[in-house]
């Protein structure tokens, strides 16, 4: 018993060097070589790809032996990085799922196209397990607009600092505007993604709240009909520059507007939420439960979210226009 387990150890890691070395493995001669049957070489090659796939989820290298039919014989293919883990990539997946931004055939898309990617094949069948129920139940947003490409052109423009040009359905009374625009950054909030950009035309800002340059303008991606990339560049100092970041810190419901600061009580059990919720937010003073909280902030979206704290929140100053 003992021999025939080191001789099928010997053959085993004969094999898989073999396979290392870049060299064409054929189940025939190799049978003939070992004095086994074919089927013995086929378990041997089984073997050698469980090991590689468990190797993968260690090592983060991903080696695969797969059967070349011109050659008639199995190569090992080329080493790849595995970029992402099993638990990245049910995160990213349920992340994606709770994000509700694309339409649900893009969606299922995307989601078997990043498991097929990143994931060991003996694993892809548990990932997309935990995933099944909630990809079934998906639902899509009601705009059912594909904007990907269009997105992707205005990546590319805010790149190379190029004007564009859109024709965009404003929200208040769905009118379909022109404007040119820089833009800087691109944004996602609450199931959309949004353009953040300064408006070149002088005679439109004046019909806006927010006239300085200080302060971006906010489209969603989604409603942007028309879009074309200008030839024209634009040119913004690098002490001036936009920085999304920072921009994200202060903004609530990517409702944009001037830089306020809000100050108020909170008497919620779970103060943390708030300091997620405002990253900017400062707790001035805590007593018996109840925290006193500063931020700073654009626009009026932190309008909407003290009203829907209820009697949690207390406004103990009006927010207002930093000056």
């Amino acid at each position: 018993m003992e021999a025939v387990k080191f001789d099928k150890i010997e053959r085993v890691l004969g094999i898989y060097t073999k396979l290392l070395n870049g060299n064409l493995v054929r189940k025939a001669e190799e049978a003939q070589r070992y004095g086994v049957d074919q089927r013995s070489i086929q378990r041997d090659i089984d073997d050698i790809r469980n090991f590689l796939e468990l190797d993968a989820e260690n090592t983060g290298y991903i080696n695969s032996v797969e059967y070349n039919r011109v050659e008639k014989g199995y190569r090992m293919e080329q080493v790849i990085k595995m970029k992402l883990s099993n638990s990245e990539v049910l995160a990213l997946c349920k992340i994606l799922l709770d994000s509700r931004a694309f339409p649900k055939e893009e969606m299922s898309g995307m989601l078997d196209r990043l498991v097929d990617c990143c994931v060991p094949q003996s694993n892809k069948k548990l990932v997309k397990d935990l995933i099944s129920n909630e990809a079934f139940h998906y639902v899509e947003p009601r705009h059912k607009t594909h904007f990907l490409d269009t997105m992707w052109d205005v990546g590319q423009a805010i790149r190379e600092c190029r004007y564009i040009e859109i024709e965009y359905a404003r929200m208040k009374d769905k009118a379909l505007v022109k404007r040119k625009v820089k833009p800087v950054a691109i944004m996602f909030s609450e199931y959309y993604f949004y353009l953040t950009a300064f408006i070149d035309d002088e005679k439109v800002r004046e019909a806006f709240d927010v006239i300085n340059d200080a302060f971006p303008t906010i489209y969603r991606i989604d409603r942007i009909k028309k879009l074309k990339v200008s030839e024209e560049r634009f040119h913004i100092p690098y002490s001036s520059r936009f920085e999304e970041g920072e921009f994200r810190k202060r903004i609530q419901f990517m409702y944009g507007g001037r830089l306020r600061k809000v100050k108020f009580m909170y008497s919620g059990e779970n103060i943390e939420a708030v300091l997620d919720k405002l990253p900017t937010a400062r707790i001035l003073s805590e007593e018996n439960g109840v925290y006193v909280v500063s931020a700073e902030v654009f626009g009026k979206g932190i309008d909407m979210w003290l009203r829907s704290q209820g009697d949690l929140v207390k406004v103990m100053e009006q927010p207002g226009d930093k000056e």
